[in-house]
This record gives structure tokens, sequence and C-alpha cells, in this order.
């Protein structure tokens, strides 16, 4: 019974991609951007869960992302969208490795950006230690605000965008595959 499920699953999927169109691809890459973004907004608005510099830049991919969302609407040239949807599968993957290297950040694999952390070892007068703490982010890249399941909000952003980096970007073969035919 599992190889009958199996097989009807993947051909119910197959057919699914076979009604998405290039706009469409997009608009949902859109979609499931700004769906993304809004969870890290309502961690930091609605729970307090304030974001380190990493945080941010793993902010600006998704934006980027449901811009093109947006802008598919209006696109009506074939090639215009196919380089936006391909755009889009590099905006995931990008995300991705800021989500990861943050993660790794996090685990203490890598060192962070300079704004995540302190450095004591700068000779630095009184007054300006005081302007850098009182500029400093108030959230440090190392430590995570939250884990769910065991991973940070930075690992299950990278795991999110890995997967939709390879999920556009075969719905985006198969696409282009049929054109072909």
């Amino acid at each position: 019974m599992g190889g009958v499920w199996h097989y009807l699953s993947i051909m119910c999927f197959s057919k699914c991609i076979d009604r998405l169109n290039l706009r469409l691809v997009v608009i949902l890459a859109g979609l499931a951007a700004a769906l993304m973004f809004s969870v890290a907004l309502i961690g930091q608005y609605g729970f307090d869960l304030y974001p380190c510099e990493l945080c941010i830049y793993q902010r600006y991919p998704y934006a980027a992302l449901a811009a093109l969302g947006v802008a598919a609407f209006f696109i009506r040239n074939i090639a215009w969208l196919k380089a936006m949807a391909w755009l889009g599968v590099l905006l995931f993957a990008v995300d991705a490795g800021i989500a990861f290297y943050h993660s790794g950040v996090e685990l203490g694999w890598f060192e962070g950006l300079s704004g995540c952390s302190n450095d004591p070892s700068q000779d630095l007068t009184l007054e300006q230690m005081r302007a850098a703490i009182m500029n400093a982010p108030l959230v440090t890249c190392d430590q995570a605000m939250i884990e769910v399941m065991g991973l940070s909000m930075a690992a299950w952003n990278g795991i999110a965008a890995a997967f939709m980096t390879l999920a556009m970007a075969i719905v985006l073969i198969k696409i282009n595959r049929k054109a072909r035919v």
C-alpha cells in the first residue's frame, strides 16, 4: 500500500507543478517570503525577541522576494518572469546561507560579525566606550533568543530557506522542460 500511496503523491505533485506558470511561481515565492518575514516581525514585536545584526540581514532577501512577488502581478514578459523566478531561487539561497552562518555563530563554529559582539581589546577613551555601549545592539549574534525543538530561529529559517531554494529550483526546471516539449 505504501508504494501505491507514494506513486499517487508523486503523480499529484507532478500534476500540480504542471499547472504552475512562472508568474504564479514568483507570486507564491513572494507570499512564502512575506510569511517568513511576518514570523520574524511577530517574534520581535509580539514576543519581544529582539533581532541581532545577522537576524536583520536575513530579512533583506525576504523583503526583496516579497517585492518580486508583487512585481510579478504586473510583468507580462516571459523572459522577465523567468529572470525574476531564478532571482527568487538565488535570494532564497542567499538567505539560507546567512541563516546557516548565523546558526554556526550561535553554535560557536564561526566568529560573528564585528557588530555582533564587543571587542574589549580596543584602546578606547571613556567617552568612546560610552558611545560604543549606547550604540551597541541589544542582542549579540552568538546567543539564540529562543529555541524550538532544539533549533534556533536562525536554524529554522535556514531549513525553510533551503527547502524553498530546492523546491523553487525543481519547479522551475520542470516548467522549463515542459516549455521545451
